[in-house]
Formats: structure tokens, sequence, C-alpha cells
């Protein structure tokens, strides 16, 4: 979240939608506290509105401030692991506030980032270098917190035997009624039992996202001369390169650059009811709400063995794992599937059905239970009657 001016921000839907669900879940009210960014806000679903307009309020505060705990007095904070708040849960201890953390991204998944932005070798050590120190702070930092939330299976994995509370959850905003059903995996499978497959990407066009592989596929397709037509919804840094290579390599009538259309509205709806697989070319594991959110579409993924698919994909079912960065070994397997149309129906109704289980509401009233345990747990007084005064405060 970045600060454009003292009433406007630059926010993502994902966050605007996650403190609501709060709100809803939280029996008491919940303070979100942020500490102003200084990069770029690298998020396809972000928008900019004024701090007035949003459905809860916002205090920016600093991190590393000699005050933050009069911020954090009579809450249950909910902070995230990383090198501004690893200090959090020392200083919730130190003042009897409970603490619990949120962690995404494995060491593995944080050096693969670096890399692939850092190509300059002496800026890759030291960045590599810094993340080994701060890995051994953020293990700390999470032993003596009062819980753990851990998206993803490779960083639960990774983590759960450092804290005494350890939960595991797949983020997700799909919510029940959004869900497609069996019979919409049939319908939109008996349309294409001859025609060309719809193929379809979303995300922020980067490296980490891998998509300037996404090219790589749809010429190995053409070359195997697979009847497809992708669709690439998502906007960043390869943009331009990547409207200009499909113009120079004759890819227009096999590609379609979508922008950014709305999530709800236009793109769910349009991959519910069209698309027969998911291209995934991330070289990172980190822990995508793509994943859950395409499955709940009932669409399956042919996607890259980073280590959050490969993990998600052994317990759903949903997909094909390909070798990283071996966009040939994905087209073919693409290709093996245009002559087997039926595995993928299988595949995408085994999705459907994970997904069932992992819905927006079901999965932050899990969280917000585990909030709760953390709050009775270091209480001497519970409030009467399984009220939860304390506030929730946020922070990302």
């Amino acid at each position: 979240i970045k600060r454009l001016s003292p009433d406007q921000i630059v926010i993502t839907r994902k966050f605007i939608e996650a403190v609501m669900m709060y709100q809803s879940l939280w029996d008491g009210p919940v303070k979100v506290l942020l500490e102003e960014e200084t990069d770029q806000v690298d998020e396809v679903d972000q928008k900019v509105t004024r701090l007035s307009e949003l459905p809860f309020e916002i205090t920016f505060v600093d991190y590393t401030a000699p005050n933050l705990v009069t911020h954090l007095q009579n809450c249950v904070v909910l902070g995230c692991v990383d090198h501004r708040q690893n200090h959090l849960s020392q200083l919730c201890r130190e003042h009897g506030i409970p603490c619990v953390y949120t962690a995404e991204y494995t060491l593995k998944t944080r050096l693969q980032i670096i890399d692939v932005t850092a190509p300059n070798l002496l800026l890759r050590w030291r960045r590599q270098w810094w993340t080994y120190q701060q890995e051994r702070r953020q293990q700390r930092a999470i032993a003596l917190a009062d819980g753990l939330q851990c998206n993803g299976y490779p960083i639960f994995e990774a983590y759960r035997t450092l804290n005494r509370n350890p939960l595991l959850y797949l983020d997700t905003r799909i919510t029940a009624e959004m869900l497609a059903t069996p019979a919409d995996v049939q319908r939109r499978a008996s349309l294409r039992t001859d025609k060309p497959l719809q193929l379809v990407f979303s995300g922020r066009l980067n490296e980490m996202k891998g998509a300037d592989h996404l090219l790589d596929v749809a010429a190995e397709l053409k070359r195997l001369q697979v009847p497809y037509h992708l669709y690439i919804s998502g906007a960043g840094t390869l943009a331009p390169a990547m409207h200009h290579r499909i113009q120079q390599t004759g890819l227009t009538q096999d590609v379609t650059m979508m922008g950014v259309p709305d999530f709800k509205s236009d793109f769910y709806p349009f991959v519910k009811a069209n698309i027969d697989l998911f291209i995934c070319c991330h070289r990172q594991g980190d822990p995508s709400c793509t994943y859950i959110e395409t499955m709940a579409a009932g669409v399956p993924i042919v996607g890259y063995g980073n280590e959050a698919f490969e993990q998600l994909n052994h317990f759903a079912g949903g997909g094909w794992v390909v070798p990283l960065d071996r966009p040939e070994a994905l087209a073919q397997q693409v290709a093996a599937l245009n002559r087997d149309r039926a595995e993928i129906t299988q595949k995408a109704i085994a999705a459907q059905q994970f997904a069932q289980s992992h819905t927006f509401h079901e999965t932050f009233r899990h969280r917000v239970q585990h909030l709760e345990a953390a709050y009775l747990s270091t209480v001497t007084q519970p409030t009467p009657a399984g009220k939860f005064a304390p506030a929730l405060a946020l922070s990302k």
C-alpha cells in the first residue's frame, strides 16, 4: 500500500476484501496499522482510492518507532514475517500482547526470486547473504509468537515445528456462490470436443511469474500444430515486449493480451465458462491465490514444478507438473492433453472438488478461530460469553 497524498493511496482489491472479511468475523473492532511503502506497488489488482472512501480506517505507523506499542495495547496483533516486523513478537511478549504471524515465502522461494530478479552476480550474492541473515531472525521471531498462520504447504512444512500453534491455510477470494459446479465442467467439456483448446494465464507480467515463457509455450504449440488460443490477463514490466513479440512472430491469431479485466464481473466468469487449461510458468514457489482461484473455476493447471504448485497438486490432483524453466515440456504436456480431452475433464472435476473446501469465508473463519485461540491462551481472565473485546490489529 503506497500513499500518494494525505487522502489518496494505492491499495489492492485483495487487501480490502480481507480486512472486510475480518470485520465480519472478528467479534470486536479491527485496526489496520500500516507502514508507508517507498517502492511502487506491483499488483494486478491494485487501485487508487481515497482513505476516506475505505470501509475501514488505516493508521500509518513506523514499525520500528519507540511508541509502536501504544497502538498495540488491548489488541490481538496479526503481523507478517518480515524484516520490518520480526521484532513484533518480542515487543508483544514484553507487554503481554498476543501476537500471531503470517508467513508465505520459504527461504528457497526467496532465493529463487533473487535469482530471477538480480542478474548482476555481485548484487545477487549480497541479497542472498542478507536473506540468510534475515532467515535466522525470522525463525527466532516465529518461535516467540503466540501463533503462526502459514499460507501454503511449503511454508507450513518449513516453519510448523518452530511455533507451538501453527495453522495451514490456502489463500483465496473465491466465495461459495462463485464456485464452478460439476455441471459447469461437463458443459464446458462438451463444447470443446473437437475445437481448439482454450488456454489462459493471469497475473503479473514479469520474470518472477514466468510471463516471458508464455510466448515460448505458444510458439512451441504452434510448431507442434496443436489447435489452441491463449488468453493472457495481467500487467507488468514485460507487457510491451510481449505485445511486440506477438506481432513479430505471427502469434496474433493465437494469443490475446486481455489487459486487466475486472476479476469478479468479467475475468472469472469468462474463465469458468470458456477455459480448458491454465498455463502457469511461475518460476518460484510463492503461494499465489491464482492456484485455488483457478481450481475454483473448475479449470486444471499445467504448471512448472515450483514447490508451491508441486505440493498443492499432490493434495488437490487438479493439474500436471512439468520441470521448471522448460516451456517446451509444458507445451508438450498440453499437446498430449489435446489428444486426451477426457483427462482434462477428470482433472477439472478434481480441481473443483478440492477448491470447495477452501472458499474465502471458510479460510478466514479458520484463521479467525486460530486468532481467538491464541488470544485465549495468553489471557488469564477471558471476557465472558466468548466475546473478544480486544481489537484485531492488522499489519501488512
